[in-house]
């Protein structure tokens, strides 16, 4: 089902149809209308606590002001806007006096305040994407709805009381908004992308223990002190998520490195001769998208991705280059030689052993190697015959050639997933180099 389509040439040399996804649709659909009501409902009713929605708008906007220096793929570039959403709808008193805000006005203050902090990041094209912000809208409208109503009509001081209860329900609340949350984009990726929704949901809740624990636990104890000490405590309780922050953004600037030093070695062999152009990073890409086919996710994700890069290094102890760096042209024996060099160089180069074994096992009989080593295999040769059959019938030609080798060389199920990648336009392989 879609709500519009277009017709774009796919990599596999077939039109197929792209579509924007129904639950896509839905979840912006369903952001607009919150947002609709709550800036209706503001605007017709006027602000309620001025002084508190104003304190938090500018902890969110400075919340997202702070997404300066994000790395791309950070699942939470503004974590103390994230916080302060949260903190607001969560909110139950101000120094002792109730507030009185609900869950329109919540939702109104945190879009308009995101908006606000983001608008230098747009105008330099770095802003939140449409998804970011349709998930901060629908998470705190969430958080707003489970606590706010709840909170007027007294129930909960009868119920709960002010004291560790209180605490304890806010915490809950919060762990059950960072589900909402990563349910909400785990499925905005499966819909985009279709792949598997179990990994890219294990994906998100590992994710949720890092940066999204600090950002939850903040929210908490902005809501906690600001009920006690009055506005005050948001400077006091921000500074702690800033600092974790920060220490997160260079624990990633220095995964980032690690991971352009592996595609640097990586491209060792191409600045040899010893492979095509682009040949690594085409079968990364390519094995990547189909682990996740697989239900691959996270660590594994990363081992795959890694050996895929340095799966052709053993070549450079060749004397003589294969043509082409075409190694699934070449006889059994000398492929699993080559695999076996290539896992002694990538042992000397301090990548983890797991990376080191998926390499060595690459040229194996696939019943006997790992998943991943099963993904680089048919990957790189569907890379190398798309390459040397672009004449005689390019990408299908390759694609067939794999089918028919699936009773030893490749597992039916891998070259399957990746057939279904290439339908749908997964990342090209096959490049001429």
């Amino acid at each position: 089902m879609t709500a519009a389509t277009t017709t774009v040439q796919a990599p596999a040399g077939h039109a197929r149809t792209r579509a924007l996804p129904l639950a896509v649709v839905a979840l912006y659909g369903a952001a607009g209308l919150l947002t609709a009501a709550g800036l209706g409902s503001t605007l017709w009713h006027g602000l309620a606590e001025p002084r508190v929605a104003l304190a938090f708008g500018v902890l969110v906007a400075v919340g997202e002001l702070a997404r300066w220096g994000a790395l791309p793929g950070e699942r939470e570039p503004a974590p103390l806007a994230a916080a302060g959403a949260l903190g607001y709808a969560l909110l139950g008193e101000n120094a002792g006096q109730e507030t009185t805000h609900g869950v329109l006005q919540t939702v109104a203050v945190v879009l308009a305040a995101t908006l606000a902090g983001a608008a230098p990041h747009v105008a330099r094209g770095h802003g939140p994407t449409p998804d970011q912000l349709v998930r901060r809208v629908l998470t705190a409208g969430f958080a707003a709805v489970c606590f706010q109503p709840l909170y007027n009509s007294g129930e909960l001081r009868e119920h709960v009381g002010a004291g560790p209860g209180h605490a304890l329900l806010l915490l809950v609340l919060l762990v059950l908004t960072a589900l909402c949350d990563a349910v909400l984009a785990a499925l905005m990726v499966r819909a985009r992308t279709r792949h598997p929704f179990g990994p890219l949901l294990r994906d998100e809740l590992r994710a949720l223990l890092h940066i999204g624990s600090a950002v939850c636990a903040t929210g908490a104890v902005i809501a906690l002190g600001v009920a006690v000490a009055g506005l005050w405590a948001l400077p006091v309780f921000c500074v702690p998520l800033l600092l974790t922050q920060l220490s997160f953004r260079r624990y990633a600037a220095v995964r980032a490195t690690y991971a352009q030093t592996i595609a640097s070695l990586a491209r060792a062999t191409e600045i040899a001769g010893y492979t095509r152009h682009g040949h690594a990073r085409r079968v990364a890409d390519l094995s990547r998208a189909v682990g996740r086919e697989l239900g691959l996710s996270g660590p594994e994700l990363t081992v795959l991705e890694y050996a895929a890069l340095m799966h052709d290094i053993g070549q450079l102890s060749l004397v003589d280059p294969v043509p082409e760096g075409a190694t699934a042209l070449l006889p059994v024996a000398e492929q699993r030689r080559i695999a076996l060099l290539g896992g002694a160089v990538v042992r000397q180069t301090g990548v983890p052993a797991a990376v080191a074994m998926v390499v060595e096992r690459q040229a194996d009989p696939y019943r006997e190697q790992p998943l991943p080593a099963r993904i680089i295999r048919a990957v790189n040769a569907y890379d190398d015959l798309a390459g040397e059959s672009a004449s005689a019938g390019g990408p299908l030609a390759a694609l067939e050639r794999l089918r028919l080798g699936t009773g030893h060389d490749y597992q039916p199920e891998v070259v399957e997933s990746l057939a279904r990648v290439l339908s749908r336009g997964g990342p090209a392989a096959g490049g001429a180099g």
